[in-house]
């Protein structure tokens, strides 16, 4: 029989939520607060005093990928009816709408045979800072409708942990570039232009740590690489107790499924490195290349991510915010109207200088 997984304080039995703002647990009933290894040392005490059994006492190591007998009782995945995506969050969570597009989720069955993470970033950025974010994201935005921005309204913010699989590895790397060099000087009245071609080689070892790629099919790759980076720095072994009042989404594609994207990322940063090394140029470009991927390695991680989504004109709009570091990223609509006003008004300016010139230069 499941045993419900509750973060009660252990001062009065309501129910803490991981703060963000101060990096602790906190219970919003009598304001209790404590980090989240008192909070498990709390935990532990209570498992000892209903059962001395040595086997319910600590967590496995991170880094086995697997889970402790106990640990995901009271999880439940959640499906999205309308786009599929699946969540996990705690049996007692009032999920009522998918993170990812707002339609009606349900739940789906007990949260099970998933690994488990090795490390997790927790929330830096409360939902406050989420939704100022959004607002500072639409300023200055050239084309964007009025009624947008003055009478848009944010459907549903929810602070969702991603999973993220995470490349580490070695190249050896051989590169072949095609570089151009332009001189340009005049004689008397005569301009001279030198184009000149060049083949550039590189070759050099390189080490990248923790290439991040995101291990869901409804999150979109480009979205999820636009809210980059996230300093790994701030990740700490994975424990429960940090999803304590947020959504975690659940990875549909598994390690091996996203090592081609994984591989594609590194050759990338491998030619841009040696890249780095050619100078002196105009410009330049990869003509070849040859990466050798060596001692590769990964984690299992969630990374932590504001979703927000609005509806305008029927239509709509997800934005996502990194929910450490703060960056907002999401598509925004066009005033089209305004587009083709600002099209004409600048081509009517430069006709109207180029006329004012031709009747200078003939009068």
């Amino acid at each position: 029989m499941s045993v419900m997984m509750e973060y009660k304080c252990p001062f009065c039995g309501g129910a803490m939520e991981f703060d963000s703002t101060i990096q602790k647990m906190k219970c919003p009933y009598c304001d209790s607060e404590m980090t989240v290894e008192e909070f498990q040392r709390q935990q532990k005490k209570s498992e000892i005093v209903q059962d001395s059994t040595a086997e319910k006492i600590g967590w496995q190591a991170a880094s086995d990928g697997q889970w402790s007998a106990g640990e995901t009782d009271g999880m439940r995945v959640y499906a999205c009816e309308s786009c599929g995506g699946e969540i996990v969050a705690e049996e007692t969570t009032g999920a009522t709408s998918c993170p990812f597009c707002g339609n009606r989720v349900v739940m789906k069955g007990q949260f099970a045979g998933d690994l488990k993470p090795d490390c997790i970033i927790p929330f830096q950025m409360d939902k406050k800072a989420a939704k100022n974010a959004y607002y500072q994201h639409l300023k200055g935005k050239s084309f964007l409708p009025k009624p947008f921005k003055d009478k848009n309204h944010i459907d549903e913010i929810k602070g969702v942990y991603v999973p993220f699989w995470l490349y580490s590895a070695e190249t050896n790397a051989n590169v072949v570039f095609h570089a151009d060099r332009l001189r340009i000087w005049e004689s008397g009245d005569t301009e001279y232009t030198e184009h000149s071609e060049y083949q550039v080689e590189r070759a050099g070892r390189n080490r990248f740590e923790n290439i991040p790629v995101d291990g869901s099919r409804k999150m979109d790759d480009a979205l999820m690489e636009s809210i980059e980076p996230y300093d790994f720095s701030g990740a700490v072994p994975f424990e429960p107790a940090y999803m304590a009042g947020y959504l975690a989404d659940r990875y549909d594609m598994d390690q091996n499924e996203q090592f081609s994207r994984a591989t594609e990322r590194i050759n990338r940063s491998a030619e841009h490195a040696l890249a780095q090394t050619v100078e002196g140029y105009n410009s330049v470009s990869v003509s070849s290349s040859q990466v050798d991927i060596l001692n590769a390695s990964y984690l299992y991680a969630l990374y932590p991510v504001w979703i927000l989504n609005t509806t305008w004109q029927n239509s709509k709009y997800v934005f996502a915010m990194n929910g450490q570091t703060g960056k907002m990223v999401g598509d925004l609509p066009v005033d089209k109207q305004a587009f083709w006003k600002y099209v004409i008004i600048r081509a009517a300016i430069i006709t109207a200088i180029l006329f004012a010139l031709m009747t200078g230069l003939f009068s």
